[in-house]
C-alpha cells in the first residue's frame, strides 16, 4: 500500500500541482469587469438530467428513512450520506458541472451515497471501518449544512483498537472547479500530495475556493474535531501543511493557532494581502483607514513571532513567483531573531521538487517524534484581536484597543517566578493543566509583570495551576478578573461584521412595510445576493426564518442576521433603541452625523440586547464580493463594525453602495468619537 502511495505522491506532483488554479493577474484587477468564480457549467443533456434526478430523488427517500428511525448511529452517521445528495442536487441545480467527467463523477457519487444510506438502514456503516481513502461528512454548527472531507487512512491502522496517529492536515490550492461533486471524486480516487508512514492524511474541503478563511476556517476545524471524535489521532502530533493556496492555510493556521500543532510545513501560496497583490497580481490599492487595519486579521506577517511555538518548515520553488510568501515571512521572523527553514527545489516553477519533499518529510518526520510542546519555557505572542487570544498557557483576554498590536513576552524563570511583559493588553489570564505546572507547589508564584511584582497562588497539588490579572485605571496589574459592567469586546464578541458567519447564524426577513421604497429594494437585493453568494463561495445554505417566527431557542443558539428597517422587521423594532445607532422613519444618527432615512441604510454587528452572547447584524453578509473571489489574497474583511451605506450609489463587485462613514466600536461597544 505504502509503494501505491509513493506512486500516487509523485502523479499528482506531476499533475495535479502542475495543473494548480491561479488568479488572473492584471487581468482581474477591473472591478467593473468580474469574470464568474466559478464559472457557469456545461450544458447537461436531458438524458444525464433524468438520471441524476432519479438518483437523487431515490437518495432523498432513503435519507428521509433514516431521519425518521431517530437511531442514534443514524442521526450521527447522516452527514456521511447527505454530502452525496447535496453535492449532486447543487451541482445541477446551480449549473456547477463543469466538464463531461463531472457528470460521470455525479453518478459515481449517487450510487456510493444510495449504498451507504442502504447499509446505514441496516445498522450498518462500513466506511467507518475502511482504510485507503474514505470520504466523511459533519454537521456544520455554522448553517446546519452536511459538509465533506478526505481522510487517507494508514493500511496498519487497527478497528477498533490500537496506536493514536500522527495527523497531517492538507489544505488543497486554488479550484474555481472545485465542486462538492469534483472534490469527493478526488478525494475517493486519489492519495494527494503527500502520505507519510502511519499518519492519517485530511483533506479539509473549506468550503470551496476561499483560502481556508472565514467560513472556510471553521470548516477545518470542524472537520478536524470529527476526525478526531471518530479516529485515534495523536492530539500532540498533528501537523498543518499545504500548498499554493493551501500553503496560505498553512501560514494562516501555524500563526493564528501556533499551539494546536508541532508543525506546520507552507508551501508557496501568499502570507498578506497589500505586498502579494502588488507583487503577485500588479493591483494599485487605496484602502481606507479601516480596510488597512483589517489587513491585520490574517497577515500572517504581523503575527509572524507566533512561530516561536510552531516548528516550520516552509517550502518553494527557485523559480515560483509565488516564493514572495515565503520570503516576506523570512523578513518578519528575522525581525524576531528567527531563523526560517526556507526549502527550495532547484530550477523548480509551481509545484514540490520530489527531493524537497523527502527532505520535508525526514525534518517533520523528527518533530512528530518530539511532539507538540505543552508548557513551554518562553512564550512570544502577538495579536489584533480577541478572535486569535490564546497560545499554550496564556491566553489575552481583553485589549486596550483593537486591531493595535496586541504583544505578550512571557518566560518561566527556575520553580517559582515568571516574567511578564505585555503591550496593548488590559487582562491576561495563565492556564497550566494538571501535571504540566513547573512551579514549586509549596510556595506561591512571583510573577513580575511589566515591571511590577504581584505574588499570585500557588500550583494546587495536582500540578495545575491558574492564575488571571487585570489593568487598573492606573496602569497598574492586580490579582482576579476584571468586575465590568455593561458590555465589554471579549474572544468570539469583538466583531467585526464578517464573524457572525463564524458560528450558527439565521437571516431574518421582515414581514412588515418598510418605510422608504429604495431603502425597501435595497435591502431585498442585498438579502438574494447574501443567500446566494453564501452558496456560491461558502458552500451551504443559508438559513432563513421570518421575524415572526424566531423562537426563544434562535435567540440562545445563533446569530440574528436582521433584514429590514425598524418599521418592517419586528425583531429588530424590539431592539432598535438599545443599539449605538439610532434608527427611525426619518433619519440614521451615528453620534453627531445624521442622514435621511429614505436613501441610508446602518450596517452593523452588535451584541443582541435579546442574548449578549450572540451577535446580532443588521442587513450585511460577509462583506468581501465579486471581485475579491479572483484573488484570494483580496479575501479579508472589507467593513469594520458599522457602516452607514448610501443607497444613491448602487451596489457593485467591491461595496453595497457607498460608503459615507464606517469605524469600530470601542472595546465596550460603544461609539469612538468622531475624529
Amino acid at each position: 500500500m505504502h509503494h501505491l502511495f509513493r506512486l500516487s505522491v509523485l502523479f499528482c506532483l506531476a499533475v495535479l500541482l502542475g495543473r494548480t488554479a491561479l488568479a488572473d493577474g492584471v487581468r482581474d484587477n477591473d472591478p467593473t469587469t468580474v469574470r464568474p468564480v466559478p464559472r457557469p457549467g456545461i450544458e447537461v443533456s436531458d438524458d444525464d438530467r433524468q438520471h441524476l434526478k432519479a438518483g437523487l430523488t431515490e437518495l432523498n427517500s432513503l435519507i428521509e428513512q433514516l431521519k425518521g428511525k431517530k437511531d442514534p448511529l443514524a442521526l450521527e452517521l447522516l452527514p456521511d450520506v447527505e454530502i452525496y445528495h447535496r453535492a449532486v442536487s447543487d451541482a445541477l441545480t446551480y449549473n456547477e458541472f463543469f466538464a463531461p467527467g463531472d457528470i460521470a463523477a455525479a453518478k459515481e457519487l449517487l450510487v456510493t451515497g444510495t449504498e451507504r444510506a442502504m447499509q446505514l438502514l441496516k445498522g450498518n456503516a462500513p466506511w467507518t471501518t475502511q482504510t485507503g481513502l474514505v470520504v466523511r461528512g459533519y454537521r456544520s454548527r455554522i448553517d446546519h449544512s452536511a459538509q465533506p472531507y478526505g481522510l487517507v487512512i494508514p493500511e496498519n491502522y487497527g478497528f477498533p483498537d490500537g496506536e493514536s496517529r500522527r495527523l497531517d492536515l492538507w489544505f488543497h490550492g486554488r479550484g474555481e472547479t472545485l465542486s462538492e461533486v469534483n472534490f469527493i471524486n478526488q478525494r475517493s480516487k486519489r492519495v494527494g500530495n503527500i502520505s507519510p508512514a502511519d499518519t492519517i492524511v485530511l483533506h479539509p474541503y473549506g468550503r470551496y475556493s476561499n483560502a481556508f478563511k472565514f467560513a472556510g476556517e471553521i470548516d477545518v476545524l470542524e472537520a478536524l474535531d470529527h476526525a478526531c471524535k471518530h479516529y485515534r489521532v495523536d492530539d500532540d502530533r498533528i501537523a498543518a501543511r499545504g500548498f499554493s493556496m493551501g500553503g496560505a492555510a498553512a501560514w494562516q493556521f501555524a500563526v493564528h493557532y501556533p499551539d494546536r500543532w508541532f508543525a506546520a510545513n507552507p508551501g508557496a501560496g501568499f502570507s498578506e494581502t497589500p505586498e502579494f497583490l502588488k507583487f503577485f497580481q500588479k493591483e494599485t490599492l487605496n484602502p481606507t483607514d479601516y480596510e488597512r487595519l483589517l489587513w491585520h486579521y490574517y497577515d500572517c506577517t504581523d503575527n509572524a513571532v507566533n512561530l516561536y511555538q510552531c516548528p516550520t518548515i516552509a517550502y518553494s520553488g527557485e523559480l515560483d513567483i509565488q516564493k514572495q510568501a515565503a520570503d516576506i515571512m523570512q523578513t518578519a521572523l528575522k525581525a524576531e531573531h528567527i531563523d526560517l527553514v526556507h526549502i527550495i527545489g532547484p530550477q523548480t516553477k509551481h509545484r514540490i521538487h520530489p527531493d524537497s519533499l523527502r527532505e520535508i518529510e525526514t525534518r517533520l518526520a523528527a518533530l512528530a517524534a518530539r511532539g507538540r510542546e505543552w508548557i513551554p519555557r518562553e512564550i512570544h505572542f502577538v495579536t489584533y484581536t480577541l478572535k486569535y487570544n490564546k497560545t499554550n498557557w496564556v491566553t489575552i483576554d481583553g485589549l486596550g484597543e483593537h486591531w493595535q498590536q496586541a504583544r505578550v513576552d512571557a518566560k518561566i524563570l527556575g520553580d517559582k517566578s515568571l516574567q511578564v511583559k505585555t503591550k496593548n493588553v488590559n487582562d491576561i489570564s495563565f492556564h497550566m493543566p494538571s501535571g504540566w505546572c513547573p512551579f514549586d507547589i509549596r510556595r506561591p508564584v512571583e510573577i513580575e509583570i511589566d515591571d511590577q511584582l504581584i505574588d499570585a497562588p500557588s500550583p494546587r497539588s495536582d500540578r495545575s495551576w491558574d492564575c488571571s490579572l487585570y489593568r487598573q485605571e492606573d496602569g497598574t496589574w492586580k490579582l482576579g478578573t476584571r468586575v465590568t459592567e455593561g458590555l465589554h469586546k471579549k474572544h468570539d464578541l469583538q466583531g467585526p461584521i464578517d464573524d457572525a458567519f463564524l458560528d450558527s447564524f439565521i437571516f431574518v426577513t421582515p414581514t412588515g412595510q418598510g418605510s422608504h421604497p429604495d431603502v425597501n429594494k435595497w435591502v431585498q437585493q442585498e438579502f438574494d445576493h447574501a443567500v446566494k453568494h453564501w452558496r456560491l463561495q461558502f458552500r451551504g445554505h443559508a438559513r432563513v426564518k421570518k421575524d415572526t417566527a424566531i423562537s426563544d431557542e434562535d435567540i440562545a443558539s445563533a446569530n440574528l442576521v436582521l433584514w429590514g428597517d425598524p418599521s418592517s422587521n419586528a425583531v429588530l423594532a424590539k431592539i432598535a433603541d438599545k443599539l449605538p445607532i439610532s434608527w427611525d422613519e426619518k433619519s440614521v444618527a451615528v453620534g453627531e452625523h445624521t442622514y435621511p432615512a429614505g436613501s441610508h441604510v446602518p450596517v452593523l454587528i452588535f451584541p443582541s440586547p435579546l442574548n449578549p452572547e450572540k451577535y446580532i447584524v443588521l442587513n450585511s453578509g460577509f462583506t468581501y464580493r465579486e471581485y475579491d473571489y479572483l484573488n484570494n489574497a483580496r479575501q479579508v474583511p472589507k467593513l469594520p463594525d458599522w457602516a452607514i451605506i448610501d443607497l444613491r450609489t448602487p451596489p457593485n463587485s467591491q461595496y453595497p453602495g457607498k460608503v459615507v462613514q464606517a469605524d469600530f466600536f470601542d472595546e465596550s461597544w460603544r461609539l469612538k468619537p468622531a475624529e
